[in-house]
């Protein structure tokens, strides 16, 4: 019998959202509907609003009322308790921490991955060995020494180590192995049939990823251009893999901006009014009468 971690899913309802200092907002009336259960692929080219998308889920913006932006049938923002619980994790790309005028660093230190995975508490060691061992991890790694793909494992494992409801993934795996990845999306995808967690999933890397996820999500510069089962994605018919569909939608995106900024130019030419320049027989004749 598979256990369901609740009816809620994710409900983005007509939410408008924009960073300080822009002149229009990243989203307007943009909506989104993910049932429990479901492994979204959210695509889309760079700059489009996949990780300011993925933050405002995660709770890290505040936008509209509380039913704006709905997670597990709470408001993603205000009720703090969906964090507290792991019912929501976030994995972003960066695993980092702002010092003084360096900015954003790697997370380093002098100790173990050990003290790290097994200094969170209330944690079932059987969860926690499963993940140690799926992503190879060895618990004497010292997170100062490690590479970036070593200290990806062990912030997964950290995040993955509360049996979470919602998981937003961020460009997490770009720095693994393709066995340690694939190795990953098979237990998220266990998560998802056997428990009904959700998963959205932000890549660029699809790899086998035509028979994991469930559902395709395509954003174009802040607008939901596509949102469907894979089963209804028509291209996958005709297309030899999800890869080329995905480049097939960013290259008639691009095709369709640069069609528009070059009809914007142009409009803007033909509307700069014509300025004459003075004869230089009309200003010799200005200067000689005041001499």
């Amino acid at each position: 019998m598979k256990s369901m971690v609740g009816n809620g899913g994710i409900e983005v309802s007509c939410m408008q959202f924009g960073y300080d200092g822009s002149h229009t907002p990243l989203f307007a009336k943009f909506d989104l509907q993910i049932p429990p259960g479901s492994r979204c692929l959210l695509v889309g080219a760079n700059g489009s609003g996949k990780t300011t998308l993925l933050k405002i889920l995660a709770g890290k913006h505040m936008v509209g009322g509380q039913d704006v932006v709905k997670i597990l049938d709470s408001s993603a923002f205000h009720d703090t308790q969906l964090v507290c619980s792991g019912d929501l994790a976030y994995l972003g790309h960066s695993w980092s921490r702002s010092i003084g005028a360096a900015g954003d660093v790697p997370l380093q230190g002098d100790f173990s991955a050990e003290h790290m995975i097994f200094g969170v508490q209330g944690i079932d060691n059987s969860r926690r060995e499963k993940l140690i061992d799926l992503l190879d991890i060895d618990l004497q790694w010292r997170m100062h020494n490690v590479s970036d793909g070593q200290r990806r494992r062990v912030q997964i494992c950290l995040g993955l180590l509360h049996p979470y409801k919602v998981l937003l993934l961020d460009e997490v795996t770009v720095d693994l192995d393709v066995v340690t990845r694939m190795d990953l999306l098979g237990f998220l995808k266990e998560e998802c049939e056997e428990r009904g967690a959700i998963i959205v999933y932000a890549t660029h890397i699809f790899d086998g990823l035509e028979t994991w996820a469930s559902d395709v999500a395509y954003i174009q510069q802040g607008v939901l251009k596509k949102c469907a089962k894979m089963s209804q994605i028509h291209e996958l018919g005709t297309c030899k893999n999800l890869l080329s569909v995905v480049e097939s939608w960013l290259r008639a995106e691009t095709k369709i901006l640069k069609k528009e900024e070059s009809s914007t130019v142009v409009h803007l030419q033909l509307q700069t009014p014509t300025v004459v320049a003075p004869s230089p027989f009309r200003a010799s004749r200005h200067m000689a009468y005041y001499r």
